[in-house]
């Protein structure tokens, strides 16, 4: 019976980044393609029979003999990870899933355990959206919450589609989209991940130590979603262009930034990010033409989210326009907040009750593809303890111990439901 901690550690050098620190594995990378391996073969060593469907996902079916997988209880992550991530999200989830099959095996084995619906584990890609700039792009398209055609034409930095990439990896663009048979096999849907804040560990949770509850069971997901700026100005040379002469995109896109961070801080519980930023050409003695400003918002209140970008749309085009420069904004995705489903989660806080008594209810502000998934099927999820709050970032970490009270919980959670 395998533990989660010597699972992640399995996989602890896949896809390290020299350069950023953490982890880089975008969808269909080598680093991504090698962790669907080890899935495969961990999956396979369980007796779990291995599918994909037609959008990329992995499904490791524990079949329950004389039934069919109609209403089946599903739970697992992604593999995939940000640029320089950290080593726990995503994969968390999908090793926990993992060491609570053994442990569920192992119950049914000595009688402890009856089932009546099968189980699986599943992973999908493109979860954080890294290469091709849509976050859960696997489930999105499973549920039917993106056209199929938007996401075909998506590109990557190197310009290819993920229609292309799709394709070199064995899959069929033309059935990629909203599959209501593999939609038709999940009863439920509960997926573990690492608290991506510090919400476990807040003055509210903590013991006089200082320490939180190693696991919360989640309540909703802020609305959130992902715009393009571009702003448009005169390329030139660095060198014979006058500074009065400029109408230069750099400086218009500099203080966008600045008034990003001012709009969002003026509402509160409102989080808004300049994550990413490219100008175009992008030598060092140029003058851009183009910058692309990648911008991120998020808000419990969809309105409120609408709002904020559109009060910083208009305090770009102002920027823009005193810069002698012009620009557009595009929304590249939304989703609105969701909550997740109440019977779900009161049954998920017994269960975790066994393990860690008293667990908080926490609300999260990082998508998942649980949040997705929770407009077609009951869903819940579980948060594990990250000590200092900090992920998409190599410092993101989490205790062996409260792993293993994942682990745990989580088994419990699934027996329950079985």
């Amino acid at each position: 019976m395998a533990d989660v901690t010597s699972l992640l550690a399995a996989i602890d050098g896949t896809g390290r980044d020299a350069r950023r620190g953490g982890y880089t594995r975008p969808v269909y990378s080598t680093p991504e393609l090698e962790l669907r391996e080890w899935f495969l073969a961990e999956a396979v060593s369980r007796g779990l029979e291995v599918e994909r469907d037609r959008n990329g996902i992995l499904w490791a079916w524990w079949d329950l003999p004389g039934a069919g997988r109609r209403g089946a209880l599903v739970t697992g992550s992604h593999l995939d990870s940000v640029p320089g991530g950290g080593a726990f999200d995503g994969p968390l989830g999908v090793a926990s899933a993992l060491a609570a099959v053994d442990r569920l095996r192992a119950r049914e084995a000595s009688g402890d355990l009856r089932r009546n619906r099968a189980l699986a584990v599943a992973v999908f890609p493109e979860e954080e959206g890294s290469r091709f700039g849509v976050a859960c792009l696997g489930s999105r398209l499973l549920a039917g919450a993106i056209d199929p055609a938007q996401a075909l034409g998506l590109r990557d930095a190197d310009g290819n589609t993920f229609a292309d990439a799709s394709r070199a990896h064995g899959l069929d663009p033309e059935r990629m989209g909203r599959d209501e048979g593999t939609l038709a096999l999940i009863g439920d849907f509960v997926e573990l991940h690492v608290e991506q804040g510090r919400g476990l560990n807040t003055e509210e949770f903590t013991d006089g130590a200082g320490r939180g509850p190693a696991l919360a069971v989640a309540s909703s997901v802020l609305g959130h979603g992902r715009w393009r700026l571009s702003v448009h100005g005169q390329g030139n040379h660095a060198g014979t262009t006058l500074m009065e002469d400029r109408a230069d995109p750099m400086v218009a896109a500099a203080q966008m930034v600045l008034a990003v961070r001012k709009v969002a801080a003026a509402r509160p519980d409102a989080r808004a990010t300049v994550g990413r930023l490219e100008p175009v050409p992008g030598g060092t003695n140029v003058i851009a033409s183009r910058v692309d400003l990648w911008l991120d918002v998020r808000h419990p209140d969809d309105a409120t989210t609408a709002s904020v970008v559109e009060t910083i749309h208009g305090q770009a085009q102002k920027i823009a326009a005193f810069e002698g420069c012009t620009v557009s904004l595009v929304e590249e995705s939304y989703s609105g907040t969701v909550h997740f489903d109440a019977a779900l989660g009161r049954s998920l806080a017994r269960s975790v009750a066994r393990t860690v008594p008293g667990a908080p209810v926490l609300s999260t502000g990082a998508g998942h593809d649980a949040g997705v998934l929770a407009g077609v099927v009951p869903t819940g999820m579980l948060f594990v303890r990250n000590p200092s709050g900090i992920s998409h970032s190599p410092e993101e970490h989490v205790e062996d111990a409260d792993a293993a009270a994942g682990t745990a919980a989580l088994a419990d959670a699934l027996e329950d439901l079985l």
